[in-house]
C-alpha cells in the first residue's frame, strides 16, 4: 500500500511540473485509465469469488 501512495505521490508531483511548464501529460485520457482500472479489478475478483465459493477443507485429525 505504501508504494502505491509513493507512486500517486510521485505522479501528482510530475503532473504539478507539468502544469507549471505549461507542457501537455503524455498521459492517456482518462478514459484509458478507467478502463483500465477495470480491468485491474476484474483480474483480482475471480481469484476472490473463487476464495469465497470455495470452502476451506476440513483438517483431518492425525491417524484416522
Amino acid at each position: 500500500m505504501q508504494a502505491m501512495l509513493l507512486s500517486l505521490g510521485a505522479g501528482t508531483l510530475a503532473g504539478m511540473v507539468y502544469g507549471l511548464l505549461g507542457v501537455k501529460s503524455p498521459a492517456p485520457p482518462v478514459i484509458a485509465l478507467v478502463g483500465l482500472a477495470g480491468i485491474l479489478l476484474g483480474e483480482q475478483a475471480l481469484p476472490l469469488a473463487k476464495a469465497a465459493l470455495d470452502p476451506p477443507a476440513i483438517a483431518q485429525p492425525a491417524g484416522r
